[in-house]
């Protein structure tokens, strides 16, 4: 289980112009839903816009602290 507000300060931490928002999904903590926004995903392709939270999150998705993380990632409208 991880603190819904480690994982966005992790995401922020890496990409420091995101806005996050994470849900837990069945409210044990560690099926989480999240949402990302940033300029940085510009000109990116979906892989490697989620290629740069996975990074954010490594330790938490290791460690298994997060078990599953369903993800969508976009840039500003």
């Amino acid at each position: 289980m991880v603190c819904l507000e480690t994982v966005e300060a992790a995401i922020c931490r890496a990409i420091p112009d995101a806005q996050v928002i994470v849900e837990d999904l069945n409210g044990g903590g560690d099926h989480l839903q999240v949402n990302v926004v940033s300029k940085s995903f510009a000109g990116l392709p979906l892989v490697r816009q989620h290629q740069l939270v996975y990074g954010a999150l490594k330790n938490e998705l290791a460690s298994e602290a997060i078990h599953a993380l369903a993800l969508n990632t976009s840039t500003p409208n």
